[in-house]
């Protein structure tokens, strides 16, 4: 990942925000077992994906975890938590197997300049890109004193920063969790399968 400097600030290209998910499994299970890393609900078995033309967001952090699923398994994923966000043209999509084929759900919403919102937003993703820039980021910080209310666990490699704004944002998730999430101008519709955001 290449950085350039802007004034008090920093941008460039992004691929997981600089999060390596391969993180020492021992140390990371060891964070779950413990209760440091937040896991409040067990996954489905399947990925999806969520794009946004802009994501504006404030109180930011990002660390290695676990998504446990209903069977135990646990998933690798970059938890990424944002105070409060704004996402542009929402997208969100999944792709399921049914005994009458492929059946896919997608959700729109915040298009024609009122974006959706979220207060307390939690991501459990193995795949970002992005372009991205951070404020007063801090990238090496111990990801169980980031300045978020969530944390991770003592040891792990982690990163946070006052604010992130993220432009033609492509994310596979396992997970996204929050307080509150706004979705304005929503339409739900079923496809085919064969339609993702991306």
């Amino acid at each position: 990942m290449k950085f350039r400097k802007l004034a008090g600030s920093h941008a460039g290209r992004i691929v997981l925000a600089a999060v390596p998910v391969a993180v020492v499994s021992t140390l990371l299970m060891t964070g779950v077992a413990q209760g440091a890393v937040p896991v409040s609900f067990a996954v489905s078995g399947s990925q999806f994906q969520i794009s946004a033309s802009k994501l504006d967001g404030t109180g930011f952090s990002q660390y290695a975890g676990v998504a446990p699923d209903t069977t135990g398994k646990q998933h690798q994923v970059a938890i990424a938590n944002i105070k409060s966000a704004t996402l542009a043209d929402l997208c969100q999509s999944v792709v399921s197997d049914t005994p009458l084929g492929k059946v896919g759900v997608l959700i729109t919403a915040g298009g024609g300049g009122n974006p959706a919102s979220a207060s307390d937003l939690q991501i459990g993703m193995t795949d970002l890109a992005g372009d991205a820039e951070f404020h007063n980021i801090r990238i090496g910080v111990d990801a169980s004193t980031v300045n978020t209310t969530a944390k991770g666990s003592a040891g792990d490699f982690a990163q946070d920063s006052d604010t992130v704004t993220i432009s033609h944002l492509q994310q596979t998730a396992w997970s996204t969790q929050a307080s509150v999430f706004t979705l304005t101008g929503m339409h739900v519709q079923l496809t085919d399968g064969s339609k993702g955001c991306f």
